[in-house]
Parts: structure tokens; C-alpha cells; sequence
């Protein structure tokens, strides 16, 4: 006679009486292993993290303590005499007024103005599609070419001062790159524009996520366009805001050198010589690997503070 079997759950097989029927795993297992698997997922970026991102920074603050005057050259112990060095030096303190000039000025123009360009973008104008390519531009011109742009038409001979003459201004036209009172504005210039179509292009992005009711209701309040753009969409946005800024913060304070590179060299004089640059400098012209990273130190702990303040200055209220 068959064997009386009892038929599963969900299945068309039978299990026979007596026998015991293995128990599904249990939530909290189930999630465990999940967690396991995208630990060991997250195991190549954590390596390649550690190795290219922790690894040299922690070189610098190692090199920052050493005398090392070239890549091939005696390495020996230094110690804080590089910081020393470092803080009696009037070439780092001219650097250290240059950044802190062009931070003051670039970033909150920057900021302000790409705000108010995507909110225009945002409130679909005619043409609006048009106009996101148009601020995309500069992004997608190498530094090189942007640097060639400006020295084109800030050389004695270029337009800036054949437009003057034109219009009978004469009077006003100036070497601005070789000047060292307008040197360093030419670079603040180039980086206000090279960095602006492309933040406006981030706003307009995130505003339009943002609801139409918001600016709708405001306006039935009586609001204008200039305290809704301000008072309401600002408010609401109030963090990515700060993110961006972060995001410029680093660009101009880091990767401003490319710039004094191509167009001044740092002149003259010192009149456009930045942090940036002068870690470069130190580093592959003057061959003195300890000044350079020490002032390499200094400028990654004025980063880590600027974005900390930024981060609080932008915090939201609600």
C-alpha cells in the first residue's frame, strides 16, 4: 500500500508523514547575508580608495616633515623646521593674501549669479533648452583653451584693448596680465566665468524639482519674482546650494593653479601667486618637496575648515 504523503505549500510534491520539513530562513539571516554581499561588492572602491585617496594624503603630511630638496636627492628629518621655513616666508604670505582675494571675490559672485541664471533657465523661457547648452559651454572647453581665450583678449594687442581704443578710451588700456595690479583679477575673471554656465546649468537642474505650487502660491501672496526666487525656491534648496558652493570652493582653491600656470606664472613678482601654485612651484621648479607639502598641509586644513563653515552657513533651518 503507497505511503500517505503530505502535499507542501506552494508545491506539488509530497513530504511523508514523519518527516521533517526544513524551516525557510529566518528574516534576520536572510538580511545578514544581503549586508555580506554588498560589503564584499564595496571591497574594490574601498581598496581603490585607500590606496589613491588616503594613501597620498597621508604622504604629504610624511613629506611635510622631511628636508628633501629634489626627487633624487638625500632624504633627511626636518621635523617642524619646514613649517618654520614655511611661516617666514613673505612669498607664502603674499600666496595666502591672493587665495584668500580670490575666494572673497570669485565664489559669491559665482554663486549669485549662476543662482539667478538657472532660476531664469528654470522658469522654461523661450528657448530655455537652448540656453542650458549655451551655459554648458565653458565646461566642456579644456583649460588650455579657455587660457588662450583670455590671453587672447588680455595681451597688449588683444581685444579688451582694441575694443577701448575703438571707442576712444585709449586711455584705459593696460598690459593685464603683466600688470600686477590687474593680474590677479584676469584670473578671478577666467574662473567666475569658467565655472558659472556650468553651476547655473546645476541650479536650474535643482529648481526644477521644485514644486510650481511653491512659486504660485507665493506669487498670490503678493511676491514678485526677485522675493520668490529669494525668499521661497533659495529656502528650499538651501542645501544643495551648499553643496555646490563646496563644490566651488575646492575647484578654486585647489585647482586654480592650472590657470596662474598658463596665463602669469605667478607674476609678477607675486602679485598672482596662489596657494595652489605654490605647491606646484615649490615642488617641481624650486625642487623643495618639504616646503611644497608643507604648504601642501596648511592648504588641505584651510580646505577642511572653509568646508565646514560652509557646510554650517548653508545648513537648514527646518
Amino acid at each position: 500500500m503507497p505511503t500517505a504523503c503530505q502535499r507542501r505549500q506552494g508545491s506539488d510534491s509530497c513530504v511523508p508523514p514523519g518527516a521533517r520539513r526544513s524551516a525557510p530562513p529566518s528574516p534576520p539571516a536572510a538580511a545578514r547575508r544581503a549586508r555580506q554581499g554588498g560589503t564584499v561588492l564595496a571591497v574594490p572602491a574601498l581598496v581603490w580608495y585607500l590606496v589613491f585617496m588616503v594613501g597620498p594624503l597621508l604622504a604629504i603630511f610624511v613629506i611635510a616633515a622631511l628636508h628633501w630638496p629634489g626627487m633624487l636627492q638625500p632624504v633627511s628629518f626636518a621635523g617642524l623646521d619646514n613649517v618654520r621655513v614655511v611661516l617666514d616666508d613673505p612669498v607664502f604670505w603674499d600666496a595666502v593674501r591672493n587665495t584668500a582675494v580670490q575666494l572673497a571675490v570669485a565664489l559669491p559672485v559665482m554663486i549669485v549669479c549662476a543662482y539667478m541664471l538657472g532660476y531664469y533657465v528654470a522658469q522654461r523661457p523661450p528657448g530655455h533648452r537652448v540656453i542650458r547648452y549655451l551655459l554648458f559651454i565653458p565646461g566642456l572647453i579644456s583649460t588650455p583653451a579657455k587660457a588662450m581665450v583670455f590671453y587672447a583678449a588680455l595681451s597688449p594687442d588683444g581685444l579688451l584693448n582694441g575694443a577701448l581704443e575703438g571707442v576712444g578710451l585709449g586711455s584705459l588700456t593696460d598690459a593685464w596680465l603683466a600688470s600686477p595690479s590687474t593680474a590677479l583679477a584676469a584670473l578671478i575673471a577666467l574662473d567666475i566665468w569658467a565655472g558659472i554656465g556650468f553651476t547655473a546649468v546645476l541650479f536650474a537642474a535643482r529648481l526644477g524639482s521644485v514644486p510650481d505650487e511653491l512659486g504660485e502660491a507665493a506669487q498670490l501672496d503678493g511676491a514678485g519674482h526677485w522675493r520668490t526666487m529669494w525668499s521661497v525656491h533659495f529656502a528650499v534648496i538651501r542645501d544643495y546650494v551648499g553643496v555646490v558652493t563646496m563644490l566651488q570652493f575646492l575647484w578654486t582653491l585647489f585647482g586654480s593653479a592650472q590657470h596662474v600656470l598658463l596665463l602669469t606664472q605667478g607674476g609678477p613678482g607675486t602679485s598672482s601667486t596662489t596657494l595652489s601654485f605654490l605647491v606646484y612651484q615649490k615642488a617641481f621648479i624650486a625642487a623643495d618637496l618639504g616646503y611644497s607639502q608643507t604648504v601642501g598641509v596648511l592648504l588641505f586644513l584651510a580646505g577642511l575648515v572653509g568646508l565646514l563653515t560652509i557646510r554650517r552657513v548653508f545648513r537648514q533651518n527646518y
